[in-house]
């Protein structure tokens, strides 16, 4: 079986974003029930718990499923760095009412690490997010008997994970909520739209293509199949779901936000990502160029986010969602799942109606 026979074997086309923070093994395996393909973010995750919660998910689902990594660099900032960030952070913490962390040991987990406890675990699907593999460990997950998915926010990094040997292509596109993952040029190049992206990606590389970004229903859905995408992959559409762990600030904030909130911001993680405005984006805005780079800003905001997230105080939490969040509607992902594919499945008869087909 190829990636593309995989994903043509789903009896309905979506794929459930990884969403690191926001999700575990509930969502995935409530995905998986319904007939489309689950992800466990696994970015956060120690590399024996990798393992663990993989084979946690094999005595529930026998159906397949999909791991992702952020590929995290390895980084020593030095003494200056780590004090100038610290001291910029310094207001935030008082506010919060929690003391200024130390300098960490440690700013996340080895990537080296996690990848082999992928290749021991060999989920059907290893997703990889910020950079783009050696051939030679994408061969190592062929053979534990992974398919691996590359994700590319341009064409060029999308030829970059064919040539390293990759089975698909996750094109995120710049509506997308969360982390962005270009790793060949800046961030503003990086913006293309998820239609536009889709279009490209399959007119450049000859590998199953799936479309991530700002796909919130069923009308999304058909759209990005229409474009020739092979499945939907969709992540805001269940930040309200009864699986997501998104805490109830952030849930609040979700549904009390305005028609376009979201916006792209470096100052909570030292790499940008698209999530909900509010203060700390706008006050930090001047300044999130100077902040250190992802992992090191994610690791010395995480005190203040847990706290602020603690308080129920959002406006210095991290809120990623993508465009049209506002679209987001409560309920269990399984029935969410089904209800979109009934969605997509009307949008294709009106349109083959409107066309005459």
């Amino acid at each position: 079986m190829s990636l593309k026979a995989l994903l043509d074997s789903l009896a309905i086309p979506i794929v459930q974003a990884p969403m690191a923070g926001a999700t575990l093994e509930a969502l995935p395996l409530a995905v998986n029930r319904a007939g489309a393909l689950g992800s466990l973010a696994a970015a956060a995750l120690a590399p024996n718990e990798i393992v663990a919660a993989v084979d946690a998910m094999r005595t529930v689902t026998d159906r397949p499923f999909a791991v992702n990594l952020l590929m995290a660099p390895r980084v020593q900032p030095d003494a200056a760095e780590l004090d100038a960030a610290l001291a910029r952070l310094a207001p935030w913490y008082a506010a919060a009412g929690v003391p200024l962390p130390e300098a960490p040991n440690r700013f996340s987990h080895d990537f080296e690490a996690q990848l082999d406890a992928v290749v021991q675990a060999a989920p059907a699907i290893a997703s990889f997010t910020f950079g783009v593999l050696e051939t030679a460990q994408v061969d190592a997950l062929h053979r534990a008997g992974s398919y691996v998915v590359g994700t590319a926010n341009t064409v060029a990094e999308a030829r970059a994970w064919a040539e390293a040997g990759a089975d698909g292509i996750c094109a995120q596109g710049a509506e997308a909520g969360g982390h962005r993952g270009n790793f060949l040029a800046e961030t503003e190049a990086s913006l293309v739209g998820t239609l536009p992206l889709v279009a490209t990606v399959r007119a450049a590389v000859d590998l199953p293509v799936i479309a991530a970004g700002g796909i919130m229903d069923g009308r999304g859905v058909a759209a990005v199949l229409a474009l020739g995408a092979d499945a939907a992959q969709m992540g805001s559409a269940f930040l309200l779901s009864d699986e997501a762990l998104t805490s109830a600030p952030w849930r609040a904030a979700i549904e009390a936000a305005p028609d376009d909130p979201t916006r792209l911001t470096r100052a909570f993680s030292g790499r940008h990502a698209r999530g909900l405005e509010n203060r700390f984006t706008r006050e930090m805005r001047p300044v999130e160029h100077e902040v250190p780079a992802y992992p090191v800003q994610n690791r010395l905001t995480q005190p203040l986010r847990q706290a602020a997230e603690k308080a129920g105080d959002t406006e210095m939490m991290s809120l990623w969602a993508g465009q049209a969040v506002k679209l987001a509607r409560p309920g269990a992902a399984e029935a969410m799942v089904r209800a979109w594919w009934a969605e997509a499945r009307d949008a294709a008869r009106a349109l083959s109606a409107r066309t005459g087909g």
